[in-house]
């Protein structure tokens, strides 16, 4: 696919292949084209050349019938912060047309961990149980194919392995996952596959383990490693 803003491109040839229930990460920095590639994928922008089909139906040719199997969690928490967790989640079963509100919002509810404070006002959770919540609404009628754009970024660590425990349980569900992430150690953790997105094109794509052969032999040397501040902080609050 291409893409370009003006004389901006942004996508430039990208070629990208996702294996049905398999988590995928796209990795790369700002301006890699990543947020554009998901917007393309869930219908919101038009590629200027080339074709991407999602779930085996053509993103620019049968756009409604894509919107039907995918659900789209973006940078930012799509919560609606006066309303309790449950109704945000009884307000979009309704909107997908669902039968059984009430006892769909309860199930998400409890997938998600978030079955206590589900009668709080959402404007009173933490940034990752907003961010659990928002993942909890885009899995509302169970779509097979789920994007997430940048899930945890703005997120302390603690609430950043909060959001990963959730993508995981998402995975052994069964559930197809495009993820885009500028953070290593999320691609690492969380990802069947991982493609490096740099200047609109995927430069490789594989395994960590691919990925990680790419490079030159590991030197082996013995040092003492010290805990990591993230190691200390966690240790701490928990």
């Amino acid at each position: 696919m291409t893409k370009s803003y003006g004389n901006l491109d942004v996508l430039r040839g990208l070629d990208l292949e996702v294996a049905r229930g398999s988590v995928v990460a796209l990795l790369g920095s700002n301006g890699a084209g990543k947020t554009t590639l998901v917007k393309i994928l869930s219908t919101l922008l038009r590629p200027d050349g080339g074709t991407a089909t999602v779930n085996g139906v053509d993103v620019a040719t049968e756009p409604e019938e894509v919107r039907r199997s995918i659900s789209l969690t973006g940078q930012f928490a799509a919560v609606d912060d006066v309303l309790t967790g449950r109704e945000n989640l009884v307000l979009v079963a309704k909107l997908r047309h669902l039968a059984d509100p009430q006892g769909i919002a309860a199930e998400q509810l409890e997938r998600l961990s978030l079955t206590e404070a589900g009668d709080r006002r959402a404007g009173t959770y933490s940034g990752g149980m907003r961010r659990r919540l928002d993942i909890a609404m885009s899995l509302v009628g169970r779509p097979p194919i789920v994007f997430l754009d940048e899930p945890t970024t703005g997120l302390d660590p603690h609430a950043r392995r909060e959001v990963w425990d959730s993508i995981r349980e998402l995975a052994d569900d069964g559930t197809t996952i495009l993820l885009t992430t500028q953070y290593l150690e999320e691609a690492e953790q969380l990802a069947d596959r991982i493609a490096i997105l740099h200047e609109g094109t995927v430069l490789v794509e594989g395994t960590l383990a691919e990925l990680r052969a790419l490079m030159p032999p590991a030197t082996v040397e013995y040092v003492e490693k010290q805990p990591s501040l993230e190691d200390v902080f966690l240790a701490l609050v928990r």
